[in-house]
């Protein structure tokens, strides 16, 4: 794979969420060995601290920067674009991989009784409300870049359309409001940044300690490791086109309802 970006002929500029660990930094790792990637920044609470990017940070030194920011917070946000800006005023590449499923005092719920207010907030803060507003936190240094792709990476639950099981009212709520802003995104920049493509992504079930509690039943060929996902991921970006912004893709390329 030597393109990333369709229709980009310069070096990109790429920023992760979430990696720190799983299909994020997986997402890291593979992109610096990109040969189309001149850089990638890498958010995540602790990312100073984190082995794994500072082991990354020796292999490629600047070409790496590790981004502490708490994504929830509004001034972490404002901070850590800002620092961002100063060091890549244009960027090509948004993959947000930071996400919650479950935690402390948070699970997926069976029924209506175990709803609370507590999680259903967490959850949204995390999965929709962070990204959305760090994206526009991030937004201006899309405006010179020739071509681009602003990934929010999503869950196949989100989708209301798929909706057959029931259950997971919080997760599967703050997974379709996350679908909903990117998606109004995408029919914003339309308009005016045509080659800015908005999309959606489904890793797949992915062998970290988010879905660690949940995975049992999935088959052994559809358990995928972060390595795997993050290349059935850099794949989908690889192939999405000015047409393709607002669609919601599966990790095989493939459309997912609403």
């Amino acid at each position: 794979m030597s393109m990333l970006i369709q229709g980009l002929a310069e070096p990109a500029h790429a920023v992760v969420t979430g990696a720190s660990s799983g299909v994020g930094l997986a997402l890291v790792t593979q992109l610096l060995a990109h040969p189309q990637i001149a850089s990638v920044s890498a958010i995540a609470r602790s990312a100073e601290k984190c082995l794994a990017l500072q082991s990354l940070h020796a292999e490629y030194g600047d070409r790496l920067l590790r981004c502490a920011m708490d994504i929830t917070d509004a001034a972490s946000r404002a901070q850590g674009a800002a620092h961002i800006a100063s060091r890549t005023p244009t960027l090509h590449v948004l993959i947000h991989a930071a996400g919650c499923l479950h935690g402390p005092g948070i699970r997926p719920e069976k029924s209506l009784q175990q709803l609370q207010e507590s999680a259903l907030t967490s959850l949204l803060q995390v999965n929709a409300f962070a990204p959305i507003l760090l994206t526009q936190a991030l937004l201006p240094c899309f405006r010179t870049a020739p071509a681009a792709v602003i990934a929010a990476i999503s869950a196949r639950v989100g989708s209301i359309e798929d909706n057959a099981l029931g259950g997971w009212y919080s997760y599967r709520a703050s997974k379709a409001a996350q679908n909903q802003l990117f998606r109004t995104l995408s029919i914003e920049l339309r308009r005016s940044l045509p080659n800015l493509r908005v999309v959606s992504l489904h890793p797949g079930t992915v062998d970290t300690p988010l879905a660690a509690p949940f995975k049992a039943n999935v088959p052994a060929d559809r358990l995928f490791t972060p390595e795997q996902s993050a290349a059935h991921l850099l794949r989908v970006i690889a192939g999405v086109q000015n047409e393709d912004s607002g669609r919601f893709l599966a990790w095989d390329g493939k459309t997912i309802p609403w």
